[in-house]
């Protein structure tokens, strides 16, 4: 949403120029609602926009702070209550295990987020990631014991609301699940362009992940002489099954065995036997079409995804 309006549609024109788009094609539009302005959603939906991804992160002045963020809770309240008004479909994102937060005060945030009636939350745990002021100055953060007790909250008041859970942080009502973020879960392929992007791309007997070069300036001369891919990496064989499962055990629903070999190459007996230890151990059921985490499966999902790293299932 630093991009203007006018950006935005040049953008979409020249690749709809260039690309047949399906009529009802997501594009969605990630925002902030420090860079918010009256009318500024509105103009990017009639430029194609069709859904809003809105990092609230808390409508707690104080934690916003804490989280070195450059909006207030009048902004986020006023971002999230145009883009209800303009929107569909539309994303609030939200925070939680802040800094000395209470279930009280994520109660709170849940309660105003939800008076917006949004079709999608995104709701995300807080990761202190190196190279941040958080991890030169480690905060106190809710135990994990707490931590827990919040997932559960915000599950039991999203649902309440209307809003099932159905990846491990999102949330949404019937008919308003992300398309990008199902492809993505589902070991989808994607195309990242512009400075910085990702993409995966699937062969016939490969799997490659780029990424373009972060400095703008450096990726747009690289780009006219076709150089714009910084990093091209080959996603081996033998972590091929950790990288699908990766994913597609944060999918509520499950995924449908079929996909395995279609979007890995590989064989069904690549990942048999670390299925069968996780059924063992109760993080999974399946049937012949299907494999879903159960529920036990979906709180320890860290210990059922790493079943499927190289040879985890013949030395544990």
């Amino acid at each position: 949403s630093l991009f203007s309006p006018a950006a935005i549609d040049q953008l979409l024109g020249g690749i709809r120029a260039r690309l047949r788009l399906e009529a009802d094609c997501e594009i969605t539009l990630e925002a902030n609602p420090g860079s918010f302005e009256t009318d500024r959603f509105r103009a990017f939906r009639a430029a194609g926009v069709t859904r809003l991804s809105l990092g609230v992160q808390s409508f707690h002045d104080g934690f916003l702070t804490a989280l070195g963020r450059v909006h207030n809770r009048a902004q986020a309240l006023a971002a999230a209550q145009e883009a209800a008004q303009t929107f569909d479909t539309f994303n609030l994102d939200i925070m939680y295990g802040l800094p000395g937060q209470t279930l009280a005060d994520l109660s709170a945030d849940l309660s105003t987020a939800l008076s917006l009636s949004p079709p999608h939350i995104s709701v995300y745990h807080l990761t202190v990631e190196p190279n941040t002021r958080f991890a030169k100055y480690p905060p106190v953060l809710p135990d994990e014991d707490s931590a827990s007790d919040m997932l559960d909250l915000i599950t039991d008041t999203a649902g309440a609301a209307g809003l099932q859970r159905y990846e491990v942080s999102a949330y949404a009502r019937d008919g308003h699940r992300c398309w990008h973020n199902l492809n993505y879960w589902q070991f989808g392929d994607y195309l990242g362009v512009g400075a910085g992007a990702h993409s995966k791309l699937s062969f016939a007997h490969r799997v490659v992940r780029l990424v373009k070069h972060r400095d703008p300036k450096l990726y747009m001369e690289k780009a006219i002489g076709e150089g714009a891919t910084a990093s091209l990496e080959e996603v081996s064989r033998e972590h091929l099954p950790f990288e699908f499962m990766l994913n597609a055990n944060r999918l509520k629903e499950g995924f449908e065995l079929k996909w395995f070999a279609e979007r890995t190459g590989l064989p069904m007996s690549a990942i048999a036997s670390a299925l069968d230890k996780a059924q063992s151990l109760g993080l999974i059921e399946r049937d012949l079409q299907k494999v879903r985490p159960t529920e036990r499966g979906f709180d320890m999902l860290s210990d059922l995804q790493a079943l499927f790293l190289p040879n985890e299932s013949l030395s544990s």
